[in-house]
């Protein structure tokens, strides 16, 4: 027999912890990628407090509204529309209908791209995003590189909807616009342009993930037959509008790899094509510097 010692048998699992136990195998049932980490936000989204404080969460003081987010995630609702947030490197954007939300993958192109900022012998850079969507890509970059000067455009007024709740109070700024003719009034002047576009090829609708393919926007994932048909229209607006010697960074499918680099080939005016994989070893995106005269 087990003894317990100082007089008080160890407390039971709390309510809330055997609930998270119970949605986590249904959203794995459903198919959900994270099952485990969904059920836990849902459960700290709807508490009010942080994944890491569950335990703390009285029994009484469970909420039955927990189910209903559970069974909204299950019909594969994106987490980040029940919650309301999405957390991009060290942001914590606004999002929700009508806007792509931001993906992990996304956060290694930033990455590059900030370094390669940071290692430019330029006082205020000059920084494009095209195809903003939620402004994740903007103002990272408007955040981890101070003096930045940063713009984001966007077309769907959907969208912009977002990018400028997320954007308010901060040093970007937003234009509507479309990415193939954006901002002349910045031709030859950009340091860096940087873009996660719709790459994906409309034979591959039927292989999407309900949660992008059911929710996010379809011009913010779709691309012509191949998938490349923005990212091309994209090569030409870098183009008019980085100075030589600016680069430019490119989101792409992991499929893609092999593919985007030749759009920015010696002919088109590109110097340093290359491709770089994202942090599971896939390739992610590709960038190129804009030849010098």
């Amino acid at each position: 027999m087990q003894q317990h010692f100082g007089g008080r048998p160890p407390s039971p699992r709390s309510v809330l912890l055997a609930e998270v136990a119970q949605a986590t195998q249904r959203l794995a049932d459903a198919g959900v990628p994270s099952p485990r980490f969904d059920a836990e936000e849902l459960a700290a989204y709807v508490h009010g407090c942080k994944r890491g404080e569950l335990h703390h969460v009285k029994d009484a003081d469970f909420d039955a509204r927990y189910w209903e987010a559970v069974a909204r995630r299950e019909a594969r609702e994106p987490l980040q529309h029940i919650t309301g947030r999405a957390f991009f490197r060290y942001l914590e954007l606004q999002v929700g209908p009508g806007v792509f939300v931001p993906r992990p993958e996304t956060e290694s192109v930033v990455g590059w791209a900030i370094d390669a900022v940071r290692a430019m012998d330029v006082v205020e850079p000059l920084i494009v995003d095209l195809c903003s969507g939620s402004g994740a890509i903007a103002l990272a970059m408007a955040q981890e590189v101070p003096r930045s000067r940063v713009h984001a455009v966007e077309l769907s007024e959907d969208a912009l909807v977002w990018t400028r709740k997320n954007a308010e109070g901060s040093r970007v700024t937003v234009h509507r616009g479309d990415a193939l003719t954006a901002l002349p009034e910045l031709d030859g002047q950009v340091d860096l342009v940087i873009s996660n576009p719709p790459y994906i090829p409309l034979t591959e609708w039927e292989y999407v993930a309900p949660e992008a393919r059911d929710h996010d926007p379809e011009m913010a994932l779709f691309s012509g037959e191949d998938g490349l048909d923005t990212i091309r229209g994209i090569e030409r607006t870098a183009h008019r509008l980085l100075r030589p010697g600016g680069l430019v960074v490119v989101e792409h499918a992991d499929t893609q790899g092999g593919q985007v680099p030749w759009i920015f080939n010696e002919e088109a005016g590109w110097a340093d094509a290359a491709d770089h994989p994202d942090l599971n070893n896939r390739p992610r995106f590709a960038t190129a510097r804009k030849a010098m005269p």
